[in-house]
């Protein structure tokens, strides 16, 4: 049977005046952080933007300029997050450090230092993971554009970094939950890699031949100029 006092509703709007009080301000707080996330999210996008585009023009100078800031600003959503965990393991500031990832990687690579390592960074495994995804992308980018310079031997070895990070990202099998993105990402890489290697196959094949038949226009010339 139950039990129904007659004060029972009493009971119920007190306890509910305290704890909705209380969570009241809680969400108030959480709201306030919220606001601050937002604007610093997309800051750090922008600057991840206007770096990469800095290095693919050679500015580095101008793209060390936004790594700089970008750290500063990067370490501000840490602090700000610090006690509300759930907001810093949200979709909106993953979104933004894995651009910032694909950002500093991209300038570690060209700059000959390698890649930044995620312990270092200290940044949720995700959003390493999906910036290094976009990465490839942005180094197919910079492949055309060695290309595009007629510089083949750089434009392969930009290929083989790229297959690298591919195939070391191939190795973890986890569901979406864990590594979210990540399987659509390295579906998106892998076509890339295939592109831009049939592109580079072909151009230098194209190179060859021209070089062939330079080369048997001069033989023939000479043979000519002999004969004569």
């Amino acid at each position: 049977m139950y039990k129904i006092e007659k004060d029972i509703v009493g009971r119920v709007e007190g306890i509910l005046s305290e704890e909705i009080d209380r969570i009241d301000k809680q969400l108030s707080i959480k709201d306030e952080v919220r606001e601050k996330i937002i604007k610093i999210t997309r800051e750090i996008i922008r600057n991840s933007s206007n770096c990469i585009s800095n290095i693919h023009l050679g500015k580095l100078t101008e793209a060390e300029q936004l790594l700089d800031k970008l750290h500063q600003q990067v370490t501000t959503l840490k602090e700000a997050t610090r006690e509300h965990q759930d907001l810093y393991h949200s979709g909106t500031v993953y979104n933004a450090l894995s651009e910032y990832v694909e950002c500093l990687s991209l300038y570690y690579i060209l700059t000959g230092k390698g890649i930044p390592r995620q312990s270092k960074l200290n940044i949720p495994i995700p959003p390493y993971l999906q910036g290094l995804g976009d990465l490839i992308g942005e180094l197919r980018r910079t492949t055309l554009e060695t290309l595009r310079k007629n510089k083949i031997k750089q434009a392969q070895i930009l290929l083989d970094t790229m297959e690298t990070i591919y195939h070391k990202l191939k190795t973890l099998h986890y569901p979406d939950a864990l590594t979210p993105g990540l399987r659509h990402k390295t579906d998106v890489a892998r076509r890339l890699i295939e592109d831009t290697k049939a592109l580079i196959i072909d151009i230098a094949n194209r190179r060859k031949l021209e070089k062939t038949i330079k080369e048997y226009i001069n033989k023939t010339q000479k043979q000519q100029k002999k004969t004569q």
